[in-house]
């Protein structure tokens, strides 16, 4: 089964820190797929900009081997690779200075969709803009893509909104989360809004509580600097598992159409409940064979910094009233797991007798490493000897389920070609960023003011043993990764 593409008009994509890592893993990669599949008509074209002087050929050569490196069974057709870098372009240029900005001019023209894709650090965004509109850059079919973090708290959000709003309409703006493009986080409101048989039942007088998880067994490796700055609750929790929480727990837009459906995500954010002290665990990884310590990573035997988080919170609305959402994130665990878990309460009456034992649907919705959404239904065991109830999964895997030639594009390939089209559905408006850190702000100032620091976790565990006492209290287990 081979998904229908969808035409897009002809652009010009400028990546700014076009040779930096993400362009080079993710941003490129994405743009060759996209090509391969139709979707970068004739006369489009890359132009990549960075501060480096080199020629449009030496620019090709790097594309080439990030192709190779990242690209994966794509960019064994030579010939699609060697055709996809002669559209490319380069230009040195300086956000700091006028270096290189009339030779960006001189290359675009008037008529085709123009992107600029903010590849690099937030400290260049503002310098970026203005830099645009000086040299006449910004016409109507402009659009910029901003890269997290977007703010390091509610000021610093507020202060970005307004330096990006001085030069472009927020219809312009595409704050970018690649959570929300991926295949199965769209099939999250697919499943939601799209099958009669869940929405009836998505609510707090059926649904016990909901689990949201992205561990990662990887440390936080060259990102020291940044990380111990950021701490697990800012660099995951305030944007990635916040936009999870808003898709599992919104109301039904009235159309799927980009300020609908963000106004409900808007709603989702402004309904949480404040978080208590004891509903908070933070921890730190420590050192295993051949494996740093999080302290040794950053540099700093003293950090008070967070590798993993966890927390129980609430909505205060009518449909989730009473059901906590636990959600954890953390760096150096046992293993790579993304998921969402929807935890349905038990039958009013058990017909079977105690002996049957408890039981309880939950719907699973995978969305790494390997994508799909299994129900868990209960049966009868085979077999003679009276009545005994078993729990057995109706799994979907997306590989399996629609084939070997199934097109499941990467999620950076999807928000791209969304960037070109318009489509800001799976992006973050100003008002919904600074409500996310309105509500995450408070919580870190209240661990900071009571001084409290992350409990030490074995690298490669489930996290610290707070983690699952967090949901044995409540008599519950976490899901996927345990303890």
């Amino acid at each position: 089964m081979v998904s229908r593409t969808i035409p897009v008009d002809a652009f010009d994509l400028i990546i700014f820190g076009g040779t930096g890592d993400l362009a080079r893993r993710k941003i490129l990669p994405a743009l060759f797929k996209r090509f391969c599949a139709g979707q970068m008509p004739a006369p489009s074209r890359l132009i990549g900009a960075a501060r480096a002087e080199m020629s449009a050929a030496d620019y090709r050569e790097i594309a080439r081997a990030a192709l190779l490196e990242f690209a994966g069974e794509a960019a064994l057709d030579d010939a699609s690779v060697t055709e996809f870098c002669q559209t490319l372009e380069y230009v040195a240029v300086d956000a700091r200075d006028g270096r290189g900005w009339d030779d960006l001019s001189a290359m675009l023209t008037d008529g085709p969709v123009r992107a600029f894709y903010y590849s690099v650090g937030p400290g260049l965004f503002s310098d970026l803009s203005a830099r645009l509109h000086k040299h006449g850059l910004v016409n109507a079919e402009t659009r910029i893509v901003v890269e997290k973090p977007f703010g390091h708290d509610l000021d610093s959000a507020r202060g970005l909104n307004r330096e990006l709003a001085q030069h472009f309409d927020e219809s312009q703006i595409y704050r970018i989360d690649h959570y929300l493009g991926k295949e199965t986080v769209q099939n999250l409101m697919a499943v939601r809004f799209g099958n009669m048989l869940f929405e009836p039942l998505w609510n707090a007088q059926y649904i016990d509580h909901i689990q949201i998880t992205v561990a990662e067994t990887v440390g936080v490796g060259g990102r020291g600097e940044y990380y111990e700055n950021a701490g697990a609750m800012r660099d995951m929790m305030q944007n990635h598992l916040m936009q999870l929480l808003c898709l599992i727990a919104m109301e039904p837009p009235a159309m799927f159409e980009p300020d609908a459906v963000r106004d409900e995500k808007l709603k989702v954010i402004r309904a949480l409940d404040v978080v208590q002290p004891h509903h908070i665990v933070r921890g730190q990884y420590t050192a295993a064979d051949g494996y740093s310590s999080y302290r040794e990573d950053v540099g700093n035997p003293r950090s008070k910094t967070e590798s993993f988080i966890a927390l129980k919170c609430h909505l205060n609305n009518w449909r989730w009233a009473g059901t906590p959402f636990y959600l954890r994130t953390g760096k150096r665990l046992k293993e790579r797991d993304s998921e969402i878990t929807v935890v349905f309460k038990d039958t009013p009456h058990s017909i079977f007798g105690p002996e049957a034992g408890r039981h309880r649907n939950e719907l699973t919705i995978q969305l790494q490493p390997d994508e799909g959404i299994t129900l868990g239904v209960t049966i009868k065991e085979p077999g003679p000897g009276g009545m005994r109830l078993i729990d057995v999964p109706l799994d979907m895997s997306f590989a399996e389920a629609l084939g070997p030639d199934a097109d499941t594009p990467d999620a950076y390939e999807r928000l791209i070609m969304d960037v070109i089209r318009g489509n800001q559905t799976l992006f973050m408006r100003n008002d919904e960023v600074e409500a996310a850190w309105a509500w995450t702000d408070p919580i870190i100032r209240g661990w900071e003011a009571r001084g409290d620091a992350p409990k030490p976790y074995d690298s490669f565990s489930a996290g610290p043993d707070d983690a699952a006492l967090l949901m044995r209290r409540d008599g519950r287990e976490w899901r996927g990764i345990t303890h």
